[in-house]
């Protein structure tokens, strides 16, 4: 889902790094000391998972784990989602500095959002189907997300940019449910071993 540099209009690389220093603001404010080790670690997965991608128009598929990371950090994903994109930019040209504002927003804002709307069935005493089923849509719709995001940054650059942006969307289906069985398989692994990861969900 990274958007190369070039592409897009300067009204949207300053909407998007505008907006994506707000939600990384608050995602600091959120943050406390003893967590930084485990955003670092949700950070490194999400770099190392972004790394197999197929290039698809302007833009890229692959996997991305925003839909996790929300569940498990909530606003704070747009601090971790910020720095695995930095780097892969720096390292390996995925993406770009000037699109770095953009294609944060496009991945850390859906992760919020499906952090807020699932919270429910995922809380301490929900039903283990109950809570199998909304971690699968938090990985599954955080991806869905993106891709419409990724869209509309490209359709609003410029119409030429429909096709493209309606190719980049389809393409990711795939992996919308291959994110979504992962983020279930995941979410009730650390329900089971590790439930105080997930504590954040039941503030």
């Amino acid at each position: 889902m990274h958007i190369s540099e070039g592409v897009l209009s300067p009204a949207i690389l300053i909407g998007g790094t505008v907006l994506t220093t707000a939600g990384v603001a608050i995602g600091l404010k959120k943050l406390d000391q003893d967590e930084i080790p485990l955003i670092g670690i949700l950070s490194a997965a999400f770099f190392v998972a972004s790394l197999i991608h197929v290039p698809v128009g302007p833009a890229s598929v692959h996997l991305v784990l925003n839909g996790l990371l929300g569940l498990i950090l909530g606003w704070k994903a747009f601090p971790a989602i910020l720095v695995g994109l930095a780097l892969q930019a720096l390292l390996f040209q995925y993406g770009g500095i000037t699109t770095l504002g953009v294609n944060t927003l496009n991945m850390a804002l859906p992760a919020v959002i499906c952090y807020y709307i699932f919270r429910q069935g995922l809380g301490k005493n929900a039903k283990r189907s109950v809570f199998a089923l909304s971690a699968f849509f938090v990985g599954f719709l955080a991806v869905f997300f993106s891709g419409i995001l990724v869209g509309f940054s490209l359709y609003f650059t410029g119409e030429a940019f429909l096709p493209a942006a309606k190719i980049v969307v389809l393409a990711h289906v795939p992996v919308m449910l291959i994110e979504g069985i992962l983020t279930s398989a995941c979410a009730l692994f650390l329900r089971k071993v590790r439930p105080e990861l997930l504590e954040g969900i039941y503030v």
